[in-house]
Order: structure tokens, then C-alpha cells, then sequence
């Protein structure tokens, strides 16, 4: 019996239309009493801009643009597709998921729809989930759509925080293949350090109970982050038998480019092999990985063949690869 794959045939992404440079962020935090820059968020972050969602515009609407725009890459009917899962962590509403008004946004309702949470890890996971229902044989045809607006959930008096956050969508069409795709992932999680990256908010009794901010401890993350994907990353190369310098791209969470930069380091991988889209996108959670991924496939650096390495690091405390063949 012929051994099954999943493989990626397309991608899509979708952003807000309202860009918002580092210059008009520090004119704004300026009528607050907030001192910042370009130069300042720059040199910390790598972020030149940002993209923030319209009142009216959520994660649905994001995601169901970028959905679209994958299944036209791949010359595809919505109809096709048997599996819809939607990464996110800013939901338009508690539920029903995100992932099925996404699928009512497309008009294709009786397929399994369902959301993963695992914040700016979570496009990895809901990946590493459709492979492995499509590997089992459950399903053919799966839409993977990463899909925020954290500008929703930022205290934009907070500089440390409110500087690093856009909002985007990106998703991406998998699908059974008798020829290798997802070559090998791996998915790991450590819950005591949630406190490092949370939003802890609640709704109770129809009132919010804690705060409904995103708060971080930056240098918390930045060192677990850089320790945890480094290992992972070399894990995964190791399931696979491939050596680091057999990979032809690295697309990790585009959160911050000093740890990005970091982990390329670790692994000994030059700056050319990385994609870094932080500096036109900010940090967009769970859409940051198929965005990058997204800008790749289409200015034509990613070309088949090529051994591709995806990222996610987030709070949870969550990370993951996922090691493919385009």
C-alpha cells in the first residue's frame, strides 16, 4: 500500500488597509505623554510598520480573505476542501469558532471547522493537525488559515508592548500527496511559564474579570524563546536525517528580528536563508508564519524542491516546527 502525505499547494494572505508606520505610532503615543521613535522601535524590534485592523474588521473576515486568496493560488473550488482550521487567539467572539464563520464567510458549510489555540504558535500547530488527519486518511483537502487583530487586545499606553503587534491573516491549502510534503514536525508546550506571555483576561457574569491586556515579560520570552526553537529546530532536522545546511529556508514566528537573528545563529544558518517580513508586518501572532511564508512563495525565493523550515513560539508557553518539502 502506497504510503500517504500531506503536502502545501498554495498560499494566501489578507491585510488590513490601514498601515501604520513607526513614525505616525510615535506621534500618537506622543499626545499621551508616551516618549518613542522609529530609531528606538527599530533597533529593538526590527518593526517599521504595521498593519491595524478597521472597526468592523475581525479575525473571520482576515481569515476568509486570505482562505479565498489560497484556493485561487491553487485554482481550487471552496467546495473542495473537506477541513477547516483556523489559528487564532482574538476571536471575533467566543464561539462559535473562528474558523466556522470563516466557513460561512466562504459559503461552504458541512465541512469539519474548528479552531486551535496555542497563540503565536498556533498556524505550527493547526498545521502539524492537518497533516496528521490527512496522513490518517480522514481527510483530503484542508484549509489552514492563520488569523488575528491584536491591536484589539493591546494597552496602547503600555510601549513595551503596543510598538511590536499588527494585524493580518494568512492561510494556506494542504492536501494528500503520494509524494512527500510535511517531511517532519514537532509540538511542544511548557504551561508553568504562562505567566511570561498572557492575556488574562475573562468574561464572567457579563462583566471582565482581570485584565483584558496582553502583558509580557520581553527578556523572559526572548531567552526561552531562542532556547526552546533552537532545540526544536535541530530535533526536527534529526527526525528527518537532514543537516542544517541542507535547509533552503527558515521562516520563524516573525515576532522580534533580535531573536529571529538569534536562533539563525544557534543553528548556524545565514541571514539570506532567513525570510523576515517583522519589519513591514509587526508581530501578527498566529498569521505571522503564513504571512512570511505567503511574501516568499510570491516574490519567488521559495521555489519547489526547496526544504523549507516554519517556526512558532508563543504564550502558552507554546512552540513547534515544521519541516517541508515545497
Amino acid at each position: 500500500m502506497k504510503r500517504r502525505y500531506a503536502r502545501i499547494v498554495a498560499t494566501g494572505s489578507a491585510l488590513p488597509g490601514r498601515v501604520v508606520t513607526n513614525d505616525e505610532l510615535a506621534r500618537e503615543l506622543a499626545g499621551r505623554g508616551i516618549e518613542t521613535s522609529d530609531e528606538w522601535i527599530v533597533a529593538r524590534t526590527g518593526i517599521r510598520q504595521r498593519y491595524i485592523a478597521q472597526p468592523g474588521v475581525g479575525s473571520a473576515e482576515l481569515g476568509a480573505r486570505a482562505a479565498q486568496t489560497a484556493l485561487q493560488s491553487a485554482g481550487l473550488a471552496v467546495d473542495s476542501v473537506d477541513l477547516i482550521i483556523a489559528a487564532t487567539s482574538t476571536p471575533d467572539q467566543i464561539f462559535p469558532s473562528c474558523a466556522c464563520l470563516i466557513q460561512a464567510r466562504l459559503g461552504h458549510p458541512g465541512c469539519a471547522a474548528f479552531d486551535v489555540q496555542a497563540v503565536c504558535s498556533g498556524f505550527v500547530y493547526a498545521l502539524a493537525v492537518a497533516e496528521s488527519m490527512i496522513v490518517a486518511g480522514k481527510h483530503r483537502r484542508a484549509l489552514v488559515v492563520g488569523t488575528e487583530v491584536f491591536s484589539r487586545i493591546l494597552d496602547w499606553n503600555d510601549r513595551s508592548t503596543c510598538v511590536l503587534f499588527g494585524d493580518g491573516a494568512g492561510a494556506v491549502v494542504i492536501e494528500a500527496s503520494d509524494q512527500p510534503g510535511i517531511v517532519a514536525s514537532e509540538l511542544r508546550a511548557d504551561g508553568s511559564q504562562a505567566g511570561i506571555l498572557c492575556a488574562a483576561g475573562r468574561i464572567s457574569h457579563g462583566a471582565i474579570e482581570g485584565t483584558p491586556y496582553l502583558a509580557m515579560d520581553g527578556q523572559a520570552v526572548f531567552k526561552l524563546a531562542v532556547s526552546a526553537l533552537g532545540a526544536s529546530a535541530l530535533d526536527v532536522l534529526a527526525q528527518a536525517q537532514v543537516k542544517t545546511a541542507e535547509l533552503d529556508w527558515f521562516i520563524p514566528h516573525q515576532a522580534n528580528i533580535r531573536i529571529m537573528n538569534a536562533i539563525a545563529r544557534r543553528l548556524g544558518l545565514p541571514d539570506s536563508k532567513v525570510v523576515a517580513t517583522v519589519d513591514r508586518h509587526g508581530n501578527t501572532s498566529a498569521a505571522s508564519v503564513p504571512l512570511a511564508l505567503d511574501v516568499a512563495v510570491r516574490d519567488g525565493r521559495i521555489r519547489t524542491g526547496d526544504l523549507v523550515m516554519l517556526q512558532g513560539v508563543g504564550g502558552g508557553f507554546t512552540w513547534g516546527s515544521v519541516l517541508l518539502r515545497w
